[in-house]
């Protein structure tokens, strides 16, 4: 049997797919790996394969957490690099191609069904308008898509890597506390599984509030994120409610930043786990406040559709898109 491989890399986890080139739907095996637990992606594959049983692969896509530019490419939160033409020789696979993560979300976005999103604002979507996909995971990726004769195009960027700007005092608090730590402060260091983590540390540290033991006996255990939403989420703790509050208004502005910049009549999409698992709280008046918070522009920005993808292997399906076009 020939087939092609996809797979979504990032800094937590790594999703794998193996489908049949003979059919649209066939998807021979599918499996989730944590990405810290290998040290390599040519190690992991050996383990899916094996798994699978299959060796003819024709075409291969890995959308990669990181800026992609030439056939090697180093992962941002990863200790890894990722060489497509060595890939391509030590499995035999005839095409492989690399792409940005936020691409392949990109390219997934139009492959969805209207149960895959949380719309947080509903308005006309113009089919040729851009539209504009946002997710914090691991890091926080930007990418754009254009109408063009007939298929979709689609810009990754780093838009995540942008000065983060503060919009008032506790902001300014935050943004000096944290260049302490890391001197140049992006927003992917905020909006992001780390940048929940680091707010929290934040207000703990600078006597803003304080967990309880509880809390702190759940942090102690690994997931802090995890921890943080789900002591928000049920009202429990006043520094997680904080933590996720601060979180929520620095990603608001920033969306509404980057839909001032791209005028994205044809929709924005927020993906990346974070905004899955959080979707009732990002439907609080403080995330689209901070979105809409943009002066005379307010009625533009409220204009725009927001939709949450609550489909979390969108990127999966971008790679396995791009695979299989290269047939």
């Amino acid at each position: 049997m020939t087939c092609f491989l996809s797979g979504d890399i990032g800094g937590t986890k790594t999703l794998l797919q193996l489908s049949a080139t003979a059919d649209e739907h066939a998807q021979l095996l599918k499996k989730s790996y944590a990405s810290a637990e290998y040290a390599s992606l040519e190690d992991m594959i050996d383990v899916f394969l094996a798994e699978a049983g299959v060796r003819d692969i024709r075409a291969a896509c890995f959308a990669l957490a990181g800026p992609v530019s030439g056939r090697v490419v180093k992962l941002t939160n990863l200790p890894w690099k990722v060489d497509g033409d060595y890939l391509a020789e030590r499995f035999s696979i005839d095409k492989v191609a690399l792409i940005n993560d936020f691409e392949a979300v990109a390219y997934g976005v139009p492959l969805l069904h209207a149960d895959d999103f949380h719309t947080l604002q509903a308005n006309r979507e113009h089919k040729d308008g851009v539209k504009l996909v946002v997710g914090a995971g691991t890091g926080l990726g930007v990418a754009w898509l254009t109408w063009q004769q007939n298929s979709h195009v689609v810009y990754p960027s780093e838009g995540g890597h942008m000065d983060f700007a503060p919009v008032d005092d506790l902001q300014s608090l935050l943004l000096r506390y944290l260049q302490h730590s890391h001197g140049h402060v992006s927003y992917e260091r905020i909006v992001s599984g780390p940048g929940l983590a680091a707010i929290y540390q934040f207000m703990h540290e600078t006597g803003l509030a304080s967990p309880s033991l509880e809390m702190i006996a759940a942090i102690k255990q690994g997931d802090i994120p995890a921890a943080i939403t789900r002591f928000a989420e049920n009202n429990e703790e006043p520094i997680a409610r904080m933590t996720v509050d601060l979180f929520l208004a620095v990603y608001g502005a920033f969306l509404g930043n980057l839909a001032l910049a791209s005028l994205p009549r044809g929709g924005i999409y927020i993906a990346g786990g974070i905004a899955a698992k959080i979707s009732t709280q990002m439907s609080s008046s403080v995330f689209l406040e901070s979105y809409l918070s943009k002066g005379r522009y307010r009625s533009l920005l409220a204009s725009l559709p927001v939709h949450i993808i609550l489909n979390t292997e969108v990127g999966l399906m971008g790679a396995n898109y791009i695979a299989r076009r290269q047939l």
